[in-house]
C-alpha cells in the first residue's frame, strides 16, 4: 500500500476526522469550563477545580474496564462501534446542558450540576473516543504508515478544538464577556451539533472495516470479573507499556495545570482581549497542516521514540520564556498587537512540537499492541489506549485542583479585569506555575527512553504474530478433516 493511496481510501479520513468531537470536548475542559464556572456560574476557583478533577478520575477509571470490554466484545458491528454509537445518546446533549443550564443555578446547587454534566460528558467521551482510537491497529499494520493515521487524527483534533475556539474567542464568549452566558448558550449549540456530526460520519465510515474484522475468541464475562481483572493486569504489565503509562503520569500533572490556566494567563497575565485570544488560535492553526506532514517525516528519518524526545525537550524549553520577559520587562507593552504576534510566534511552535510529540508516543502505544500480543496471545489495543489516558487523565485532575488552588492563592477569584492585575499576582503565578510545570515535562521524557521497541522489533512482533495465527489455521484445518 503506498502513500498516495492510503490518502485516497475514504476510511482513512473517517478515522481521523473522529477526533474533531474530542478537539471539542477536550478544548471545552481544558481551557474554557473553570473560567466558565467562575465568571458565570460564580463558583469558587478551587471548588470548579474539585468537580473537574471527581468527573477526570471516574473518566480515568471507567475507560480501563470499557477498553478492555471493547476488546473482548463479539458483535456484527465490530468489536467497537457498540460503544460508539451509543456515545450518540449522551456526549452530544450533555455537551449542550454544561454550557447552558436547563434548571436556574444557584449556590446551593451550582456545584453539582456541574459534577452532574463533566460526569455525563466524560462517561460520553470514554464510550466514543476510546473506541475509536483502538481502531488504529487493526487498520494499519505498518509501522511507519501508523503515524500518518495518527497524524490525521491530531489534525482533525486540532482543527475541531481550536477552530471553535477562535470563533468562539472571536464572536460568541471572548465577543459578548467571560461573565455573560449569551455567548456561552451558541458555543454550546453548535459545538453539540458539532460533536453528534464527528460522530456519526466517523462511526459510520468505519463500520464496513469494523465488522469485517475477526471477532474476538474470548468475550467478556462480567460474573467472571476477577478473571478479566486478572487478565487487564497481565496484560499491563508489558514493560513497553509501562514507559509511555508512567509518562502519561508524570506529562498529566503538567497538562491539567498548564491548560486549566491557559485562559487566566492569557487574558490577565498577557492582557489579551477575547478577540486577540481568537487570533492566537488563528495563528496556531498552521501547526497541524505542519506537522500532519512532520510527524511521519521525523518518525520515519530519526526513529519514533528520539523524534518525540526532541519534539518535547523542545517545546519544554520555548515555554517559561515569554513570562520570564514579560518580569524582566525585556516583553512589549501588555496586550498590545506587538506582544500578541510574539507570543503567537511561540505557540505555534510549542504546538507544532507537541502534535509531533503526541503523534509518535501515541504511535509508540499502538506498537506494544503485538508486542504483548506475543506474550499473551490477546489483543489488548483498547486496554492499551485506555490505560495510557487513564494515567494522564487521573493524574491531570491533580493538575486541575493544583490550578483552582493558584488561582485562589494568587487572588484571581476576585479579579473581573486586566487592569486588577498587579505585578506581585503576575509574580505569584508565574513561581507557582511555571518551575512545576517545566519540572514536570522533563521528568516524563525520561519514561520516555525506557522504551525499547523500534521497527526491527515491531517486524519480528508481525513475524512471530503471522507465524502463529497461520499454525492455528492449520490446526483448525486439521481438526475438521479429522472429524470428517
Amino acid at each position: 500500500m503506498t502513500t498516495e493511496k492510503l490518502w485516497k481510501k475514504p476510511v482513512f479520513w473517517c478515522y481521523g476526522s473522529a477526533a474533531t468531537a474530542f478537539g471539542i470536548k477536550n478544548n471545552a475542559f481544558s481551557y474554557l469550563l473553570l473560567l466558565y464556572c467562575t465568571e458565570v456560574l460564580g463558583i469558587a476557583g478551587f471548588k470548579a477545580s474539585i468537580a473537574l478533577a471527581i468527573a477526570m478520575i471516574w473518566d480515568a477509571v471507567s475507560d480501563l474496564l470499557l477498553g478492555h470490554w471493547s476488546d473482548k466484545t463479539s458483535s456484527r458491528l465490530g468489536r467497537r462501534h457498540p460503544f460508539m454509537y451509543a456515545a450518540l445518546l449522551v456526549l452530544p446533549i450533555s455537551f449542550y446542558l454544561l454550557f447552558d443550564p436547563a434548571i436556574e443555578l444557584h449556590e446551593d446547587n451550582a456545584f453539582m450540576y456541574v459534577l452532574l454534566m463533566c460526569l455525563l460528558i466524560r462517561t460520553g467521551t470514554t464510550l466514543f473516543e476510546m473506541p475509536s482510537t483502538a481502531l488504529l491497529p487493526d487498520l494499519e499494520k505498518d509501522y511507519d504508515r501508523r503515524n500518518q493515521w495518527l497524524s490525521l487524527r491530531y489534525f482533525f483534533g486540532w482543527y475541531g478544538g481550536n477552530g471553535i475556539h477562535i470563533v468562539n474567542m472571536m464572536f460568541w464568549a471572548g465577543a459578548y464577556g467571560f461573565a455573560v452566558q449569551r455567548g456561552y448558550t451558541i458555543y454550546a449549540t453548535v459545538g453539540a451539533l458539532l460533536i453528534f456530526l464527528s460522530i456519526v460520519i466517523s462511526s459510520f465510515g468505519t463500520q464496513r472495516e469494523a465488522s469485517a474484522l475477526p471477532r474476538p475468541a474470548d468475550t467478556f464475562k462480567l460474573r467472571d470479573i476477577a478473571s478479566e481483572v486478572g487478565q487487564i493486569f497481565e496484560s499491563l504489565k508489558n514493560p513497553n507499556f509501562k514507559a509511555l503509562f508512567l509518562y502519561g503520569l508524570t506529562v498529566g500533572i503538567a497538562g491539567g495545570l498548564g491548560m486549566a490556566l491557559y485562559l487566566y494567563n492569557t487574558t490577565y497575565f498577557f492582557a489579551f482581549s477575547g478577540p486577540q485570544v481568537a487570533v492566537t488560535g488563528l495563528w496556531v492553526l498552521v501547526a497541524p497542516v505542519c506537522a500532519v506532514f512532520a510527524a511521519p517525516f521525523f518518525g520515519a528519518r530519526v526513529g519514533k521514540k528520539k523524534a518525540a524526545i526532541y519534539a518535547i525537550l523542545l517545546n519544554t524549553a520555548l515555554y517559561p520564556i515569554p513570562y520570564i520577559l514579560v518580569l524582566t520587562g525585556a516583553w512589549p507593552e501588555l496586550g498590545s498587537w506587538l506582544s500578541l504576534y510574539i507570543y503567537s510566534i511561540f505557540i505555534v511552535v510549542e504546538v507544532f512540537c507537541g502534535i509531533i510529540g503526541g503523534v509518535l508516543l501515541d504511535s509508540m502505544m499502538a506498537d506494544v499492541v503485538e508486542d504483548s500480543e506475543v506474550v499473551t496471545e490477546r489483543r489488548s489495543e483498547g486496554l492499551f489506549f485506555a490505560a495510557r489516558g487513564f494515567a494522564g487523565k487521573a493524574i491531570s485532575a491533580g493538575g486541575i485542583i493544583g490550578a483552582g488552588i493558584i488561582v485562589s492563592l494568587v487572588g484571581l477569584d476576585a479579579i473581573t479585569s486586566v487592569e486588577q492585575v498587579t505585578y506581585d499576582i503576575r509574580i505569584n503565578i508565574a513561581v507557582l506555575f511555571l518551575p512545576l510545570y517545566c519540572l514536570l515535562n522533563v521528568g516524563a521524557l525520561y519514561f520516555v527512553s525506557q522504551y525499547r521497541i523500534d521497527r526491527d522489533d515491531h517486524g519480528d512482533n508481525l513475524d512471530k504474530l503471522a507465524k502463529r495465527h497461520g499454525e492455528d489455521l492449520a490446526i483448525g484445518v486439521d481438526r475438521v478433516a479429522s472429524s470428517d
